[in-house]
């Protein structure tokens, strides 16, 4: 295998090892596969969706699709690279799912008060509530970006994968992919300036 992608990490490799192993069927390849990605995914589903309720069962719907689809895997590329175009394919079908049946929140039935359980030994401190304040404002300008941009941010940002790879998850060319990211992080520079002018 090495001859075949000397330019893979022993991490790559091992993945296209494992999913060979279960293509033939081997459950506890699959298990192994499910346990060195699942956080990744868990993330990047989490993340695209603006919240974690529905992530984890996300999650299991793109590992169920890798067990399904193992006898046609072909290790063509890393197989993160066909792993995180399962969860791209499982996370917009979700989102077009939420545009047509939208959900009615806690908060807007509660009158727009926010419902939270207040933990009693919390401190209430100004640093942890404006950083809490942040990574929302964060969030909902991410979630405030068209799908594609925002997959690519989540995919460069939180998970590290380079412009290459994200190009063949979202099927578009490298300089696509670098100006689809230009696009979003100005975006999001806008929507976050008075969080970046208080440094």
């Amino acid at each position: 295998m090495s001859d075949i992608f000397p330019e893979l990490s022993a991490e790559d490799r091992q993945d296209i090892a494992w999913m060979q192993c279960v293509r033939q069927g081997d459950l506890g390849a699959f298990e192994r596969l499910v346990e060195a990605h699942q956080s990744k995914v868990v993330g990047v589903v989490a993340k695209m969706l603006g919240d974690v309720s529905d992530a984890e069962d996300i999650a299991q719907q793109v590992f169920l699709r890798v067990w399904n689809s193992a006898a046609r895997y072909e290790p063509s590329a890393r197989f993160t690279t066909w792993l995180f175009t399962i969860t791209r394919n499982l996370a917009f079908n979700e989102l077009r799912r939420r545009k047509r049946h939208p959900a009615v929140s806690l908060d807007s039935e509660l009158g727009g008060r926010a419902f939270q359980v207040q933990d009693a030994h919390a401190k209430s401190a100004p640093k942890v509530m404006m950083e809490e304040e942040m990574q929302a404002s964060i969030q909902k300008a991410i979630d405030a970006l068209p799908q594609a941009q925002r997959m690519a941010v989540i995919l460069r940002r939180y998970q590290d994968v380079s412009y290459e790879e994200i190009g063949n998850i979202l099927e578009m060319s490298v300089p696509a992919v670098k100006s689809v990211l230009f696009r979003a992080r100005t975006t999001l520079r806008e929507c976050l300036r008075d969080y970046l002018n208080e440094g």
